[in-house]
């Protein structure tokens, strides 16, 4: 298989990466690049170092780094986030002018200043032809106006999760992956709209990225009203839980009367053909609140 030596490059903080021909400049993680992409030269930082990697991971053609950052490119990646901010402020005047139904997020200038990004949220089209036209004959360059969904522009904008920490989508998630509320019920969290949904309103991102956490230790896990050899005795599996990898099992005691008891899974032993719970298949309930089937378009 052929192989490819290539650097990992991010443009934003928990953006997404892209790989790099590291084009025989001596690079390692934390540099900043000037790199030739689809929309002009841009900076960047490498996050990985460059290793060899297929080709078939490669989106061709492969782009050039062009040079480690100066400082003279550090002041104007500077100048174009200060040339950014009067553009916000210029352009949410010219929304308001145009009484436009958009939320402008951020305002974005090419490390070229060959172009003009303005990032904005709206319910849905916007004709805003008089607005670019607008900005144009201001800016004097090329304009973009670019609509995003709820989940970018929480990534955008930041701010705390409902866990008190920085949101993920803007702290480490390179790219947004599908999300279900079926991921929601396999991990035993409450269907209440409020409890599992992020700042964005949407499901949040956590659901996702820890599934396969709670799909490993599933397969630890007896099934209910599986069978069971434990301490006591025969019993009877009435509920588990994933993360404590525990179970309560349903034993019949010396004196005759049944008592539900917790045990960890490693201290008993399922009975032949009642093993794991791994395929567990938990289906929807068709009655759910509206406001929670709304969560399944995400």
């Amino acid at each position: 298989m052929l192989k490819q030596l290539v650097a990992g490059v991010r443009f934003k903080k928990a953006g997404k990466i892209y790989y790099f021909a590291p084009n025989d400049i001596e690079l390692c993680a934390g540099d900043h690049v000037i790199v030739e992409t689809a929309r002009g030269i841009e900076y960047g930082e490498v996050v990985v170092a460059p290793k060899y990697v297929s080709e078939d991971d490669i989106v061709s053609p492969l782009k050039n780094v062009i040079r480690k950052a100066t400082q003279e490119d550090e002041d104007k990646v500077q100048d174009n986030l200060n040339k950014a901010k009067d553009a916000f402020d210029i352009c949410i005047k010219k929304i308001e002018e145009h009484d436009l139904p958009m939320k402008l997020i951020d305002v974005e200038y090419t490390f070229d200043n060959n172009k003009i990004i303005f990032y904005f949220t709206a319910e849905g089209r916007v004709d805003f032809r008089e607005l670019v036209r607008d900005l144009a004959s201001i800016f004097r360059t090329r304009i973009e106006l670019r609509q995003i969904g709820v989940r970018d522009e929480a990534k955008m904008v930041g701010g705390l999760g409902i866990c008190g920490h920085n949101m993920c989508c803007c702290a480490f998630l390179g790219e947004f992956d599908p999300v279900s509320i079926k991921m929601a019920k396999e991990q035993g969290l409450s269907l209440n709209p409020a409890k599992i949904s992020g700042v964005c309103g949407r499901l949040m991102c956590c659901l996702r990225y820890e599934q396969c956490t709670y799909e490993k230790a599933r397969r630890k896990m007896p099934r209910v009203n599986a069978g069971v050899i434990t301490s006591y005795g025969h019993g009877t599996v009435v509920e588990t839980n994933v993360l404590l990898e525990t179970a309560k099992v349903k034993v019949l005691l010396e004196d005759g009367t049944y008592e539900v008891l917790e045990f960890k899974v490693d201290d008993i032993e399922v009975l032949k053909n009642q093993a794991a719970s791994e395929d567990i298949d938990i289906e929807i309930d068709e009655e759910l609140d509206e406001e929670i089937k709304s969560l399944l378009d995400d």
